[in-house]
């Protein structure tokens, strides 16, 4: 491992590759700040833009970055004002913000920063450690228990979801229709294209993105009236003699951060919230002080902040290995490795190891990058909280219509956007979650291909799906996971 680690660095630290790190760590810095923008806002809209990269492993190391810098970037708004510019940070307002009203903003800047620069590193090195046992682990599947893993993806993305279940599989059977358009598997003739052309290849996932993410976000906040930014902007120390002390008391919660986030990562349906949540109970669980917690218990910031960043990073292993993306941004950046006709799965890392080891040193590389920004330019990227929503919501919309026009110099396309802004918009309005739709519109065509397959070495006998051991695990698994959420819904009701 120590071997291709070293290959890793040797193209992560290529000129390219290291520009392109930061510039992914430090755009995700900021939209992690900016709240309402997000990381599937950022990365639709940069998608189109990797077709003109020379190098395609920069625009992922890029993409990638954007991804857990993000993570970074949500604490700091999170701590200072309460509001989190990502979902993952919404535990840290809790105990972060109050020690921040009691006058400790810089120990709690500086121990978010230093628990996600430990959570991510620790995450980078399983990454690299663990996706070669689990690509031997993969080797062993056929279709069938590729599309019983698919099918578990799909609900685990659903029942471990903030929304109603029934909403959640509506959103994943509606995203496995949209991606059923266009060419027909097994005949290769067109399919529910309804006579019209520009349906030929299907629907595009780029301009999907931008529409449930770009534009809706945008007549969301108008049409609802939130467009607020801080007037004011405090100062605070991080290199404090106090501060110091109070980071590093919290190491052991920076050891159980990294240990349910690296698993929590993992999970579909999981990632960085099941991992934040997680976290904060565990810490309230071992404390002896548990009133503190919510009053600006510093144990209560760090181990959320190691576990969202250590989630954000081993998330990328079902990914790269099996193929299955946990959440809508790994979806995303699944399609831009599809897109520059690198295949996710077992053969990931023989047939692309300068892509995958690349990978894995640019998130070591990127971690530090990350550490050093929030250490010493926190002060100045805070002020972007004070920029003007409508700079911000003309710059989004300009960049969302060109790269929709300029995928293939078609106005249907900017007309697709436009419908699914609106589409986006009343989801959100409706309290629909579409990451379901998203991870459904991605894993459609091969939980297709798949059934497929099974059927035809099955001669037909769908039976014969549930004939292995480990199908049986996962669609019991399923079962048993749908039962004990539907439970807790009527307890709580």
């Amino acid at each position: 491992m120590v071997e291709n680690i070293i290959h890793g660095f040797n193209v992560a630290l290529s000129v390219s590759n290291i520009f392109f790190c930061f510039i992914g760590i430090l755009l995700g810095t900021i939209v992690g700040i900016l709240p309402g923008i997000g990381t599937m806002t950022t990365l639709s809209m940069l998608l189109p833009f990797t077709y003109l990269m020379n190098d395609p492993i920069s625009a992922i190391i890029m993409m990638s970055g954007i991804y857990y810098g993000s993570q970074y970037g949500g604490s700091i708004s999170a701590i200072l004002y309460k509001i989190p510019g990502e979902v993952s940070s919404v535990i840290s307002c809790n105990d972060g913000y109050a020690m921040t009203k009691r006058g400790y903003a810089g120990a709690a800047l500086g121990a978010a920063a230093m628990g996600s620069f430990i959570g991510g590193c620790f995450a980078a090195l399983l990454v690299a450690g663990l996706s070669p046992l689990m690509i031997k682990f993969a080797l062993l599947f056929g279709p069938r228990e590729y599309f019983a893993l698919i099918i578990f993806g799909i609900i685990c993305s659903v029942l471990l979801g903030k929304q109603n279940w029934i909403k959640g599989f509506s959103m994943a059977f509606l995203g496995i229709l949209l991606s059923m358009p266009g060419m027909d598997q097994v005949s290769g003739k067109s399919r529910f294209i309804f006579d019209n052309l520009n349906f030929a290849n299907g629907i595009s996932f780029v301009i999907i993105c931008m529409g449930l993410y770009g534009i809706s976000e945008i007549f969301y906040k108008i049409l609802n009236d939130e467009k607020n930014r801080l007037s004011s902007i405090p100062q605070f120390k991080i290199f404090s003699k106090n501060s110091l002390s109070m980071i590093f008391s919290s190491w052991a919660s920076m050891i159980r951060g990294c240990a349910v986030g690296s698993l929590g990562g993992m999970i579909p349906g999981g990632g960085t919230i099941l991992s934040s949540v997680v976290s904060y109970a565990v810490e309230k669980s071992v404390a002896k002080d548990k009133e503190s917690f919510g009053k600006g218990n510093i144990k209560g910031l760090v181990g959320p902040e190691t576990a969202n960043n250590a989630g954000a990073q081993t998330s990328f292993i079902p990914m790269l290995t099996l193929g299955i993306p946990v959440n809508p941004v790994l979806a995303l950046i699944m399609a831009t490795l599809i897109i520059h006709n690198f295949e996710p799965g077992p053969a990931m890392i023989d047939k692309n190891p300068r892509l995958f080891w690349g990978l894995v040193a640019s998130m070591l590389i990127g971690n530090f990058f990350l550490l050093i920004i929030n250490l010493t330019t926190v002060n100045f990227l805070v002020k972007i909280l004070k920029i003007p929503f409508y700079l911000t919501a003309t710059l989004v919309l300009l960049i969302c219509v060109f790269a929709a026009y300029n995928l293939n110099n078609s106005i249907h396309d900017l007309f697709f956007l436009l419908i699914f802004g609106v589409f986006g918009y009343y989801l959100k309005k409706w309290n629909f979650d579409s990451t379901p739709l998203l991870i459904g519109f991605i894993l459609g065509p091969k939980l297709e291909e798949t059934f497929i397959q099974s059927m035809q070495l099955n001669h037909g006998n769908l039976f014969l799906l549930f004939e292995t051991n480990f199908c049986i695990f996962l669609y019991s698994t399923c079962l048993i996971l749908l039962f004990f959420i539907k439970f807790n819904k009527n307890n709580t009701n």
